[in-house]
């Protein structure tokens, strides 16, 4: 084989690994479960185009803060009614609004 070829395989060989690393080290990140990595609310699931591709992942969105992203599928929270029905931030003055 040619010195070429050697090289064009072991470069290809070096991409695909690191993809596939990236792609296993991308999964463990996501949280797993229902809730919001960044306010730790209970999120809402979303219908994506991402599910048919990705059956493994949940396309969420947080009422709370308005993250949206992928989860892991996980346990579920059972969250109260009330926590559901209120909106965001009941229960919570906000600064400069008038209620």
């Amino acid at each position: 084989m040619s010195d070429a070829v050697i090289f064009a395989v072991v470069f290809v060989g070096f991409f695909v690994v690191r993809v596939i690393a990236a792609t296993i080290i991308f999964m463990l990140i996501l949280p797993k479960g229902d809730r919001c990595p960044h306010c730790n609310a209970v999120t809402l699931r979303m219908q994506s185009r991402w599910n048919l591709l990705m059956p493994w992942f949940r396309t969420s969105w947080c009422i709370d803060c308005g993250w949206d992203g992928f989860l892991r599928k996980g346990p579920l929270t059972q969250a109260p009614i009330a926590d559901l029905t209120a909106g965001p931030g009941a229960g919570q003055r906000r600064e400069g609004r008038r209620q």
